[in-house]
């Protein structure tokens, strides 16, 4: 397993999105990223499907699961069958502003509640020998972020915490919507930065309206990490240049294309299981984002990826568009290679 001061970047834990279709696409465009699964929640991990909660290829290592809850017995029971997955860490979830973690007890209005978390953590830290981490806000409502988020690391650092992500807003848990929480509450990365001055020794993330790699180059001159969130998601060709910004390693692909390709057998796998379409091909629909053609794109995915027994004819007609126009890797505008996608 890595040392945790190698992950530079990360795709952030977004409900509904990082699933691990998605996951296993963005690993097509980097080897290197720390990709983490959307959340889920102590208990159902216990009490759930624990396949269809926690599964996951091989492929998409690093990989670390996101855990919400607030009941240290039942987290140290979670973050053990987590760990018998093989999941490279484990991260507890002091963030989400949502209602319904609101209701019980656990996201952003942990904030409030430090000791509570320091004890989850020494409860997960007990039982596990993956990294244990917490993703944070830098405080909830009324909240003076100076002192509330230096209560909050100081507390899990005395509970053996391995890494702190820091979402760089506070979390307005009356009056803003979980989407209006993503955008309204000013950002504050000097505040981050404060906090890595303050705890040189540990691993602190940044997150945070991080639209590419240059502004988290520029992020990296104060923390340790990086974890970009929608900007990832929706224009996933971003990641395609990390392993050599940040490692020093060839990228995985060198095209779109080439990654599509890379995808495909997993798409034709999922579908012959019974995964639908749209499933699958949602993801992508960002990968031609800002590129001449990309409207035809989405809407090929969009539209036909719905349709009863849409299946993998889907992605090549798309391919087979897009592939009259677009960029290369090096941005400039070009033809590009379709013509051994389709060709099957």
């Amino acid at each position: 397993m890595k040392k945790y001061q190698s992950y530079k970047i990360s795709v952030a834990p977004m409900m509904d999105w990082t699933d691990r279709f998605c996951r296993a696409f963005h690993r097509q465009l980097s080897g290197n990223a720390l990709l983490y699964t959307e959340m889920v929640a102590g208990a159902a991990v216990i009490h759930g499907d624990r396949q269809r909660l926690l599964g996951f290829r091989d492929l998409e290592h690093p990989v670390a699961c996101q855990l919400g809850g607030s009941d240290p017995k039942e987290l140290a029971e979670a973050a053990r069958i987590v760990a018998d997955f093989g999941y490279d860490e484990i991260n507890l979830n002091v963030g989400c502003p949502s209602d319904r973690v609101q209701s019980g007890r656990f996201g952003a209005c942990l904030m409030r509640e430090p000791d509570l978390v320091g004890e989850c953590v020494s409860a997960m830290k007990a039982v596990v020998s993956v990294p244990v981490t917490v993703k944070c806000r830098i405080g909830v409502d009324d909240q003076d972020p100076e002192p509330a988020l230096d209560a909050m690391a100081d507390r899990v650092v005395e509970a053996g915490v391995d890494a702190l992500w820091v979402h760089a807003r506070k979390a307005w848990l009356k009056g803003l919507s979980p989407k209006e929480n993503r955008d309204i509450p000013p950002l504050d990365h000097d505040r981050v930065y404060r906090l890595k001055q303050r705890l040189p020794g540990l691993y602190i993330g940044i997150n945070g309206g991080i639209a590419d790699l240059d502004e988290a180059e520029a992020h990296l001159a104060h923390v340790d990490g990086v974890m970009l969130g929608r900007a990832a998601y929706h224009d996933p060709w971003i990641l395609a240049r990390v392993d050599s910004r940040f490692h020093g390693e060839e990228d995985p692909v060198s095209d779109r294309v080439e990654a599509i390709e890379r995808f495909r057998p997993i798409v034709e796998e999922e579908l012959a299981k019974g995964a639908r379409a749209n499933q699958l091909m949602r993801h992508m629909l960002g990968l031609y984002h800002g590129v001449p053609g990309a409207r035809a794109w989405r809407r090929r995915l969009t539209v036909n990826a719905v349709r009863p027994g849409a299946g993998i004819e889907v992605l090549d007609a798309a391919i087979a568009e897009i592939g009259r126009g677009g960029l290369d890797k090096s941005g400039e505008a070009g033809q590009l290679d379709h013509t051994r996608a389709v060709a099957r």
